[in-house]
């Protein structure tokens, strides 16, 4: 067994089928999804996410992360338990840098903005824009005829990158204070969404796309955490304050919908606020930040190792590829995961000071999508200006400025709305 296959183990000649067939050289070293993973790094959506909001602006300060930070952290945790588990490392690395592929400007204020704008014409959910930029938009395999297959990924790749792996009228809202619809594929793209889930069990993710998923909730609890408390949203001094306890344990559990015990995630904060590295004040001196990130690494090194010890104990299976298992997440792992992103969201997402901001980027990107519809497909890039002469109804058109929107970075959204809606106005 060669070093590509030995990468492949477990996988199949379908799991590397390709949408559009490619042929290849015997004598590539690589395995189909080393490719895979090599497409989505030199890819245009990748270097964007560099300039896109993950909670705090980009423009903000030089700290927090964006949302290609976020990708390259969730890649590195992906990675890491994929070799733990046994599956493609590639593949799951992939996954992770391609999972928030599709989100717009302005992170997740932005996808409740061009959700509301295209509710009747069927919405938007990032997962499924990923699916269709990494299908039809970003450019790299295009045929004679002028179709784009985008990165043409395989089909266990494509799979590893399905959070949601359902139409949205399949659909149901999440819990929490979100409510927000999650779902894998726009009608318009059912035809390879189809493709890449034969086989598959209905509504089930992939093994790698479940560790995608849990590699992506533990970074961004933690990370996000951590930004907060350095851009002085969090105040630990509060947080650590008993008095308060029984106020931020009502907001965390509001924001997760009640889907855990208050009494759970009083223990899973009483757990958290037991790690060595756990802060009662913080100065942003050298040795307050040393601290807080030795924090961040130990949090994330205990939710990720109980979590393989625990899929390891109860998978059997030699092979846990694709389809070979349900992982299952420990209970209090969830709470904790739970309790830090109900912090964040009760000293910064949901706070007061915070819901102008919100707002305004809301408003900025429906009247910037307003403006790119009545300009008849004028102001549209390469892509979308394309898309917009094969326009027949109002569902493309509004799709087609959904899919022009959900590229910008936040700048460049500013800059097209400054010119378009602001000159205008002014």
């Amino acid at each position: 067994m060669d070093n590509r296959e030995a990468q492949e183990f477990g996988y199949t000649d379908f799991d590397r089928e390709r949408f559009l067939p490619e042929e290849r050289s015997s004598g590539g070293r690589r395995g189909e999804f080393a490719r895979d993973r090599a497409r989505v790094v030199h890819s245009s959506a990748l270097r964007r996410l560099g300039a896109k909001t993950q909670v705090l602006s980009p423009s903000g300060g030089d700290f927090a992360r964006t949302r290609l930070t976020h990708s390259l952290e969730v890649a590195q945790i992906g990675r890491e338990m994929a070799i733990d588990l046994g599956l493609n490392a590639d593949m799951v690395d992939m996954a992770c840098l391609a999972h928030d592929l599709g989100h717009p400007p302005f992170g997740h204020n932005g996808e409740k903005a061009l959700d509301a704008w295209s509710r009747d014409f069927g919405g938007f959910e990032g997962n499924a824009q990923t699916l269709r930029l990494l299908t039809r938009i970003e450019p790299k395999v295009i045929t004679a005829d002028g179709r784009s297959y985008g990165l043409n990924l395989t089909r266990a790749s494509l799979d590893a990158t399905c959070k949601y792996p359902w139409r949205r009228v399949h659909a149901i809202a999440e819990a929490g204070a979100d409510q927000s619809v999650k779902f894998g594929a726009y009608e318009d793209d059912l035809e390879v969404f189809e493709w890449l889930r034969i086989g598959a069990p209905a509504n089930q993710k992939s093994v790698e796309a479940q560790v995608m998923d849990f590699a992506d909730d533990v970074a961004y609890s933690v990370h996000d955490f951590e930004d907060a408390i350095v851009s002085k949203f969090i105040d630990v001094r509060v947080l650590a304050d008993r008095a308060n306890e029984d106020e931020l344990l009502e907001k965390i559990s509001n924001w997760n919908g009640g889907t855990i015990s208050k009494v759970a995630l009083a223990d899973a904060l009483e757990r958290l606020r037991a790690n060595h590295y756990w802060l009662t004040t913080f100065d942003h001196s050298p040795a307050g930040l040393g601290t807080l990130k030795n924090l961040t690494s130990a949090l994330i090194g205990s939710l990720v190792s109980r979590t393989v010890d625990a899929i390891m104990d109860a998978s059997p299976k030699e092979s846990l590829v694709r389809f070979g298992s349900i992982l299952v997440i420990p209970f209090e792992v969830q709470a904790e995961i739970s309790v830090l992103k109900g912090i964040v969201s009760a000293f910064l997402m949901t706070s007061e000071s915070r819901r102008p901001l919100y707002e305004w980027q809301r408003g900025l990107l429906t009247e910037l999508a307003d403006a790119l519809l009545a300009s008849n497909g004028e102001n549209l890039d390469a892509y979308t200006s394309l898309a917009w002469t094969h326009a027949h109804d109002e569902v493309q058109r509004h799709r087609v400025i959904v899919d022009q929107i959900a590229c910008l970075t936040d700048q460049s959204a500013l800059t097209l709305h400054h010119r378009l809606v602001s000159s205008i106005a002014k």
